[in-house]
């Protein structure tokens, strides 16, 4: 068996995104449920987190940016529409971010196989320059940037959350260390992610988005991880994979609009494991984001955890030919063949 760190502590309950908040901290309970309820929370290393450091943070983040969250310690301010932070938000959130920094340090050390993260608030749409989507500091793309810090010349991001992750996109837009792979709803929240954008400069081709129409399932998520994102993963052959582990794709969320199982999103795990089978020798760090369905949450949780400690892959059959996902997928080799041969 793998040994699997698991970060979650009683501070990421403490951030407070506001009242009737679809983002709240019964989320991290349902982690927890699942992992009980599945059976394996006691196979996991339990990883205390601690507050990422200002220098950490200006890996990512502009220092107006760090310093304007800062200020709001220990006060309620609204930030966007869809955004807000309570008097223990910035703790939270810079305890969300070190979790995810030292996770990525525990791994690269050997300490560790891999870990999940188990955090609030998310990260993934968070900018170098804002908040947004209920994220505050972008919690993978600081840990990607801990990697590259080491020596690391290759990382790769995978993002299955329903939306796209913006924020990482944009961290990493012109640099050809890290590959951002991300499937997403489209149109959807926040409008970006479309097929033609795959960076720039040393960066082009190194963001590759699979935007996908709403009401896709096991099947077609399937094909398009199998078909697109491991070959073009496994020839990228990165050093460590990251996971933005958004739940929100699950069939029963309220606020994604796809139709996964639990059994889906043990594929998708299966093939970020894949893709970290070759340089970075199986390490992976898998970070929560979205999700918004207890029950959801807390199958799904158990789904990916279950396959990351090494429990087998359930047994799929063929993938259902649902008209129009030859097609899609077609779309996306068109596009990204240019960068990615592996494709033609």
């Amino acid at each position: 068996m793998k040994r699997v760190g698991f970060c979650d502590d009683p501070v990421f309950r403490e951030h407070d995104a506001g009242p009737g908040h679809p983002e709240r901290p019964e989320r991290l309970d349902a982690v927890r449920r699942g992992l009980r309820e599945g059976g394996i929370e006691g196979d996991l290393v339990a990883l205390p987190p601690r507050a990422a450091t200002r220098e950490e943070l200006l890996r990512v983040h502009t220092a107006d940016h760090v310093d304007r969250l800062a200020s709001a310690a220990g006060r309620r301010v609204r930030l966007d529409p869809d955004t807000a932070m309570g008097p223990r938000s910035w703790a939270a959130a810079t305890r969300a971010a070190g979790a995810v920094v030292d996770a990525v340090g525990k791994v690269l050390d050997g300490a560790l196989d891999r870990a999940f993260c188990s955090v609030r608030p998310p990260g993934h749409h968070a900018t170098p320059r804002q908040a947004m989507g209920f994220c505050l500091l972008n919690n993978v793309a600081l840990g990607a940037a801990a990697a590259l810090a080491r020596g690391l010349e290759r990382v790769a991001v995978i993002d299955f959350d329903v939306h796209h992750g913006n924020g990482t996109q944009e961290a990493f837009w012109s640099d050809r260390r890290v590959l951002f792979l991300s499937s997403h709803q489209s149109p959807f929240y926040p409008g970006t992610g479309s097929l033609d954008e795959m960076g720039e400069g040393r960066g082009r081709g190194f963001t590759v988005n699979l935007p996908m129409p709403a009401g896709l399932g096991d099947g077609e998520y399937r094909r398009a991880y199998r078909e697109i994102v491991e070959p073009i993963g496994r020839v990228f052959d990165p050093e460590l994979v990251l996971v933005s582990a958004g739940f929100d794709a699950h069939r029963d969320d309220p606020l994604g609009g796809m139709a996964l199982s639990a059994a889906g999103f043990t594929e998708l795990m299966d093939v970020c494991l894949g893709v970290a089978s070759g340089a970075a020798r199986g390490r992976l760090v898998a970070v929560l984001e979205g999700g918004y369905d207890i029950d959801g949450i807390a199958e799904a949780s158990a789904a990916v955890v279950g396959r990351m400690l090494g429990r087998p892959l359930p047994a799929l059959g063929a993938p259902p030919r649902r008209p129009g996902v030859d097609a899609l997928l077609e779309a996306y080799r068109s596009a990204h063949a240019k960068h990615w041969p592996v494709l033609r």
